[in-house]
């Protein structure tokens, strides 16, 4: 815990001198207390700059008080330099712009906070690229990059970061400015007769550089991945001296980055991958000399490995599995428990160059060695999500214990590669640890998490000697510590038996001529914290009572029923903070605020349960307030890399926070749909007026806070119920369930599938008896009264269920909570679990019937399916996410594409009213910014202007009122429909609101 004498003084003068944010409530330094590494401190507090003017007015302040700073990027450091007792400066937030691209110079201009993948995607049009691209390309940042020194799959063809930075404009502890560059003589005595205050920082430099030249060239390995150490090679004489790139890697500890200039490298236009299969992962790093001499007619652009254990770990964590297949002789891999792959990249200009050098490849291979080249570029983009599941694969182990990082980035001479690995799997063995290998075996730089017992001090004792001894091994092979994560507190501690102590006091007097007052990122790289000290789940961690196994409501049955462990989930990946694909996480996209991430969110739960930060109760209001902004989409249940289920851990978490407590108002009112529809479906006319446009309606919602902004929606005249018979339970084939939104707004849609699955010879029960699978409960935290109405649902389906006949449920999000939340909530009711499996969308129902009703379903639909002139239109499917969290999306288009329709499957997100979540008045802003600005936005941008050859399926009921209210009324923006409408129904529209 920081001992800053003054906290509140600090944040009144910093909010004083900036103009960007200034954040120090326990939430906030809770969810910044660490980062993707082993290690916790729990910060001072945080700023978010707008301008390089703020971080200087920032760090002067931060002087003033005598308190240590910290920069952040993506917050993915994994080695602890991201986390400290010091106010951290985030540049993600604001200072994120690109401000100059000059595609002749091959060079641009950037703020820090800029997301790699964002640089890449604005200087592809001039045919560039930035080179070092991490697995986190997505959502790292160019400042985190320049501090870690990262290096990526591409550094083989385009160096490290340290190679592509030309200029970096910084500041100082104490706010002072300087822009550098590299230097020769005639630049350096410009400088000095100009006075300029770079000068005196360059004379200093130049002097360490002259007095350690000799163990400089005698101690810096000559190896393609040394990152540990400061860049003390960039100070030797006779050469420019390159402050810039000597600063690269620093990890803050001596200047934060405001600005760089970066060069951008050309891309070729076309590429190939080639799979090279190997019977063990030793002999696989054995073949990289001979592939790095292969005589190609463009030179390697990756060449990346894994081996089978990574492979299983996939399979286990249901991580990009569905690419496994690509893999040569996967399944005798397998079987054997052993193997290897390498994955090489070539390109070249156009098709025919790019296959000349992967035939050269695969020419140049021992005929043992299976391949398998791939050009088409969803396969390409298959194989390299298998190498990027490496983190969030080995995560987690079977037994939902952590592995661990803290020796997982060594490199050394890739001659030496499979040398390393043996020796690395020998000390494994004597330790009794574990671990996959993967990364950059092009390099020489292979990843690893193992199962280190951080726990006990036994355990701690055996993991330092065991990390101890591998940093001598590859010292000893001519290696570096770290090949690509940087030394922060996990290597810092060893790079005295790497450099040795003159060249270790070298870097302690080059953060001395930038940080004399040793306060910038103190503890990391020189005069480091011991790598055994301040570990987030070490001996002093606290296994909270709070919740004990089996004391929640939800089951949680792969975390042992533990809120706490589930949280745990969580290793700070940070894939939730990534814009261009996926779902999760819809309200971080829209605020920037790291609290409201599923990586925020997990790590303030953890932190609940600490007592430290945040207090250790289900009454926390710092967990409230940022579960809050949980849309519970469940969008992170499956994008996230560990399965961190945020809507879940939301629901158990509110039920505790309102046990015995009253609710605002707009919970119990939207809460309770199922209930009020129910009662209003017997007076549709009383009850729409009672919640519609006019004074009466508006003000009946306002005053329950619900928004008034949005039209609410139209309950039918006549609910499916209502116009069914009752269901003859001995006779029928299949179940269609009336769920609450189907029933009451949608029954015509009922009716339609009803038809349908009639017309393929099904004969359909719809349950007439009123049940309700309690979905708008889950939000509120009312998971008493959802236990409750889930049996009455068992109950009313026990006849089905007896009989093992499917039950078909229209709305996505009502399945989702059939096969999620029902068998989450009554584990101990067989029934739930058998319901869950009978459970189907209607697409999969339709997949599981004979052949013959398929085909016979695309003859009556080929002709609707028709365009004016003949043509089949394309389909833009946008998935509701809660199908996307209960695999029930592949149905849809494998049912459309057997009609003969052209399917696009849309990665839009999530369309940000999220059933109650935008039609609670205090939430409908944001709603509607997360619609308009992302989910919208992606909709339009992929349609096409002739509606008339472009559909748009979306058929959850949350998503179809959304873009109802969104979507401009214009002809060139389709309307939405439903699959039962392209499949041949009723040829009109559900309208979801007046």
């Amino acid at each position: 815990m920081s001992t800053v004498r003054d906290a509140a003084g600090l944040e009144r003068d910093l909010r004083g001198a900036v103009r960007g944010d200034v954040a120090f409530d326990p939430g906030t330094r809770a969810v910044y207390a660490t980062d993707s590494s082993n290690y916790r401190q729990i910060p001072v507090g945080a700023v978010f700059p707008s301008s390089a003017a703020d971080v200087a007015a920032a760090l002067r302040v931060c002087a003033d008080h005598d308190v240590p700073v910290l920069g952040r990027g993506g917050g993915t450091s994994l080695a602890g330099q991201g986390c400290n007792e010091a106010v951290v400066f985030d540049f993600s937030r604001h200072m994120n712009r690109i401000l100059e691209i000059d595609p002749d110079a091959r060079t641009a201009r950037v703020q820090p906070g800029v997301v790699l993948d964002d640089l890449r995607a604005a200087v592809a049009e001039h045919g560039l690229t930035f080179g070092p691209d991490p697995a986190t390309h997505a959502w790292c940042t160019l400042g985190g990059m320049i501090s870690n020194n990262s290096c990526g799959t591409h550094a083989l063809y385009a160096g490290k970061t340290v190679d592509n930075v030309l200029r970096l404009r910084v500041a100082c502890y104490g706010g002072e400015e300087y822009d550098f560059g590299a230097y020769d003589e005639a630049e350096y005595a410009a400088l000095v007769r100009a006075g300029a205050p770079e000068a005196g920082i360059l004379g200093s430099l130049r002097e360490i550089g002259r007095r350690h030249a000799e163990q400089i060239r005698e101690r810096y390995p000559d190896i393609p991945r040394r990152v540990s150490g400061y860049n003390l090679d960039q100070l030797l004489p006779d050469q420019p001296l390159h402050v810039a790139r000597l600063l690269v890697g620093t990890e803050s500890t001596c200047a934060l980055v405001t600005e760089a200039v970066v060069r951008l490298t050309t891309i070729p236009a076309v590429r190939r991958a080639v799979l090279l299969a190997y019977p063990t992962v030793f002999e696989a790093a054995d073949a990289v000399p001979s592939i790095l001499a292969t005589p190609l007619p463009h030179p390697l652009l990756g060449l990346e490995g894994f081996d089978v254990t990574l492979v299983r770990q996939m399979r286990a964590r249901k991580l990009n599995s569905a690419h496994l297949p690509l893999l040569p002789g996967l399944d005798e891999a397998l079987e054997a428990g052993s193997g290897g792959w390498l994955l090489a990249e070539v390109g070249g200009a156009n098709d025919a160059e790019a296959d000349a050098a992967a035939q050269a490849l695969i020419a140049a291979m021992p005929d043992q060695v299976g391949h398998r080249l791939l050009r088409a570029e969803e396969e390409q983009r298959g194989a390299w999500s298998i190498r990027e599941s490496g983190l969030g694969a080995t995560a987690l182990r079977e037994d939902g214990g952590h592995n661990a990082e803290g020796w997982e980035d060594g490199a050394v001479p890739p001659d030496r590669l499979g040398e390393y690995l043996r020796g690395i799997t020998e000390l494994w063995h004597e330790y009794g640890y574990s671990g996959a290998w993967y990364g950059h075996f092009g390099q020489g730089c292979v990843h690893t998490r193992n199962n280190f017992d951080l726990h006990t001090r036994e355990g701690l004792r055996a993991y330092r000697s065991y990390v101890e001894r591998a940093a001598d091994l590859v010292v000893s092979l001519g290696g570096s510590l770290s090949g690509e994560h940087g030394d922060g507190q996990a290597r810092g501690e060893l790079l005295e038996r790497m450099y040795g102590p003159e060249l270790v006091d070298a870097f302690r007097q080059v953060k001395s001529v930038f940080d004399p007052r040793g306060r910038m990122n103190p503890g990391k790289v020189v005069d480091p914290y011991p790598l055994d000290q301040n570990l987030r789940y070490g001996p002093s961690y606290r296994q909270s009572v709070v919740l004990g196994a089996g004391s929640g409501f939800f089951a949680l049955a792969d975390d042992d029923g533990s809120v706490q462990h589930a949280a745990e989930r969580c290793v700070g990946v940070g894939r939730c903070r990534r814009d261009d694909a996926g779902v999760m996480c819809p309200s971080y996209r829209a605020t920037r605020d790291e609290r409201h991430s599923t990586r925020g969110r997990a790590k303030l739960l953890v932190e609940l349960f600490q007592g430290e930060v945040t207090p250790a109760t289900w009454r926390n209001e710092d967990v409230r307030e940022a579960l809050d902004l949980c849309l519970a989409c469940k969008g992170c249940a499956t994008d996230c890399p560990t399965h961190v289920d945020m809507a879940t851990y939301k629901a158990e978490f509110l039920a505790h926070f309102y046990r015995k407590r009253l609710r605002p108002r707009a919970m119990y009112a939207l809460a309770l749909t199922p209930w009020l529809l129910r009662l209003g479906a017997r007076m549709p006319a009383l009850a729409n007026a009672a919640t519609g446009e006019g004074p009466l309606g508006k003000l009946g919602r306002k005053m329950v806070g619900v928004t008034t902004r949005r039209p609410a929606p139209v309950i039918a005249a006549k609910t499916l119920r209502r116009r069914q018979r009752s269901a003859p339970a001995a006779a029928a084939t299949v179940v269609l369930w009336p769920d609450t939104f189907t029933d009451a707004y949608r029954p015509e849609l009922g009716e339609a599938w009803k038809s349908i699955f009639e017309s393929v010879g099904e004969r359909v029960a719809v349950p007439t008896a009123w049940a309700c699978c309690g979905r708008p409960l889950y939000d509120a935290g009312m998971l008493t009264l959802a236990r409750r109405t889930l049996r009455g649902l068992l109950d009313v389906l026990q006849p089905f269920i007896d009989q093992s006949i499917p039950v078909v449920v229209p709305e996505p999000s009502c399945l989702a909570a059939f096969r999620d939340e029902l068998p989450g909530l009554l584990a101990d009711d067989p029934r739930a679990k058998r319901l869950a499996e009978l459970a189907r969308s209607p697409a999969e129902h339709l997949l599981a019937l004979a052949p013959e009703a398929l085909d016979k379903l695309a003859e009556a639909a080929g002709l609707a399916a028709r365009t004016a002139d003949g043509e089949t239109p394309r389909v833009l499917l946008h998935p509701h996410c809660h199908a996307r969290a209960v695999n029930a999306i592949d149905a849809d288009q494998r049912v459309l594409e057997r009609l003969g329709y052209r399917v696009e499957v849309l990665d839009a997100g999530c369309c940000g009213l999220a059933g109650s979540f935008g039609f609670d008045a205090e939430h409908e802003e944001l709603s509607r910014q997360i619609g308009t600005e992302q989910w919208l936005a992606k909709i339009v941008a992929r349609a096409d202007t002739d509606v008339d050859r472009c559909r748009l399926l979306i058929d959850g009921f949350s998503c179809a009122t959304q873009y109802g209210h969104l979507a401009p009324p214009s002809s060139t923006v389709p309307r939405p429909q439903t699959l039962a409408e392209l499949i041949g129904g009723p040829e009109r529209q559900w309208h979801a609101s007046r």
